[in-house]
C-alpha cells in the first residue's frame, strides 16, 4: 500500500507480508518514480513478525544512488529513506 501525501513531501510505503524480493522491487520502483517535491520515503516494514524486511531496508539502501541517508524511524517498525535534504 502506498500513501502518497504530496502536501508533506512524504511517501509512505507499507511492505508488510512481502518477500524481500517483492519489497525491494516495490521500494526501487517508488524511488524511481519519486517526484521533485518528495523528500522522504517512509517504509513501514513492521518488527514483530521478524526482522528480515527491516534489515534489508536498513542495509541495502545505504549507498543507493537516490538515497542520501537511511534514518531509523521513531517507531521501530519504520525506516525512512531520505532522498532530499530540507534546509
Amino acid at each position: 500500500m502506498i500513501n502518497n501525501n504530496r502536501s508533506s513531501g512524504i511517501i509512505e510505503l507499507d511492505i508488510h507480508g512481502m518477500t524481500k524480493y517483492q519489497a525491494k522491487t516495490r521500494i526501487d520502483a517508488q524511488l524511481k518514480q519519486a517526484k521533485a517535491d518528495t523528500y522522504i520515503i517512509r517504509v513501514v516494514h513492521g518488527y514483530r513478525g521478524g526482522t528480515e524486511l527491516r534489515d534489508m531496508v536498513r542495509h541495502d539502501y545505504i549507498g543507493h544512488p537516490k538515497v542520501k541517508r537511511v534514518k531509523y524511524g521513531l517507531n521501530p517498525g519504520t525506516t525512512e529513506l531520505i532522498i532530499r535534504e530540507l534546509f
